[in-house]
């Protein structure tokens, strides 16, 4: 796939930026929405096809975790190839590539979702939608790419956010089934994904382009690997990102297995706080523009570790009205917390360029170049944290038959994340008025 490579391309150039770069960077972040998209749905696909295995399949709901589990984990260990694949292949043409390999993991499940399948064959094709799950990777690197850093919070929230979507609609789209053919019935989402896919892939192919500049290089992998501030923001990543992912897989199974609903009264539920949290993610990162990510960041896990109160209270008293509040509430603050911790990565390697000498045009590349190969890292490590709250609610249900024990753990890791994000990227402010180029408060 030769496709489209554009050979000059300097965003942080107003003039370039103002009479062209917008333009094209626009039309890009549209289409990379669109695919990864439904690269998020096809990822999430088991958090609603285990609505509809009812108790002909034989699967109780630790195997019903472990499924989704599954997808969680190999989601979340495609990322990192999938991030250098854009510097690779190209943008464009990894997007086609990316979008189309999705047809296999939806044919299959097509295949074999019918009560008399295996577990084994079952654990196999959950499996397989994990590549859905690089898709975010590639994208959010690719679109790094395109736009200047003043715009990096707004770009990055909403291509993420649009991606997030994915996780709602098919669970809309199971609901709808559900609703109206009945919980015998799942190959129909399954139909209906499958044009969609074709679409989104001719889509990437016609309207998307590759950039020349973003090559391939292992330098900055290396270097991306090698400095604490990767590791720092994959911690906290987790704690947003990883929540996310980890609610929106689990949320159905929590109201089937510990507040007894029908596979029904679940898909009803499970698709409002996925939807928030996506909406709300590109607000984040505008906030982030704004006000700062790190501070941004640092109010939010306060505020996810007081809705997690509500949820272990609902959860100890078993009200399900005040556990959907409790829950709903920390859905849309892991968006806010999505949007402002992507843009925290690439302001936080900008503002080490400044200060190791750069300037202008120059600390700007070498901001791209580190926090594009910093992305795929910390996007997979965040994603392990959705596999992390997959693997404590099926413990949790096992030892107890209920979550409670979870959300503590949870709430424990808010804490942390909270004391991080204030010890590092807050607290320093303070201790370096000589040097303010080395101030993460406004990344």
């Amino acid at each position: 796939m030769a496709g489209r490579w554009i050979e000059h391309w300097e965003p942080e150039d107003e003039t370039f930026w103002r009479e062209k770069g917008e333009r094209i960077a626009r039309r890009n972040l549209w289409f990379s929405v669109l695919s990864e998209h439904i690269g998020f749905s096809i990822w999430t696909l088991w958090s609603v096809m285990v609505l509809f295995m009812g108790p002909e399949y034989g699967v109780d709901p630790a195997g019903k975790f472990f499924l989704i589990s599954t997808a969680t984990l190999v989601g979340a260990l495609v990322r990192i190839p999938y991030t250098f694949a854009v510097a690779r292949f190209g943008g464009r043409n990894w997007t086609v590539f990316s979008a189309f390999t999705l047809l296999v993991p939806t044919v299959a499940a097509f295949v074999v979702m019918e009560p008399g399948t295996s577990y084994t064959t079952f654990v196999a094709v959950a499996a397989l939608t994990g590549i859905g799950g690089g898709n975010f990777a590639s994208s959010m690197t690719n679109i790094n790419a395109f736009f200047p850093l003043r715009k990096k919070g707004w770009a990055l929230g909403l291509n993420a956010g649009g991606g997030n979507i994915g996780v709602p609609v098919v669970q809309l789209i199971g609901l709808l089934v559900i609703g109206t053919a009945g919980a015998t019935h799942p190959r129909i989402v399954l139909g209906v994904y499958i044009p969609l896919i074709v679409v989104a892939a001719l889509c990437a192919a016609y309207f998307m382009d590759n950039l020349a500049p973003v090559q391939n290089d292992t330098g900055a992998a290396k270097d991306a690997v090698r400095d604490p501030h990767t590791w720092i923001m994959a911690v906290l990543y987790i704690g947003t990102f990883g929540s996310f992912i980890g609610y929106s897989f689990a949320f159905g199974l929590v109201l089937q297995t510990q507040f007894g609903r029908t596979p029904l009264q679940a898909a009803s539920l499970t698709f409002i706080g996925p939807l928030l949290g996506s909406l709300i993610r590109p607000v984040g990162g505008w906030l982030a523009d704004r006000y700062g990510g790190a501070r941004i960041t640092l109010a939010n896990y306060a505020a996810m570790a007081a809705a997690t109160g509500v949820v272990v209270y609902a959860s100890g008293v078993e009200s399900l009205t005040v556990f959907l509040i409790g829950f709903t509430a920390l859905f849309v603050l892991t968006g806010l917390g999505n949007g402002s911790t992507f843009k925290m990565i690439p302001g936080i390697f900008h503002a080490k360029a400044i200060a190791q000498g750069l300037r202008g045009e120059e600390a700007a590349a070498q901001g791209r170049r580190l926090s594009g190969a910093a992305m795929g890292l910390i996007g997979a490590v965040g994603a392990l944290g959705g596999l992390a709250i997959n693997l404590a609610f099926r413990q949790s249900f096992q030892t107890s038959g209920a979550g409670t024990a979870a959300f503590w753990s949870f709430l424990a890791f808010y804490g942390v994340c909270f004391a991080l994000t204030w010890a590092v990227y807050l607290r320093r402010t303070a201790a370096v008025p000589a040097k303010p180029q080395l101030s993460y408060a406004e990344v």
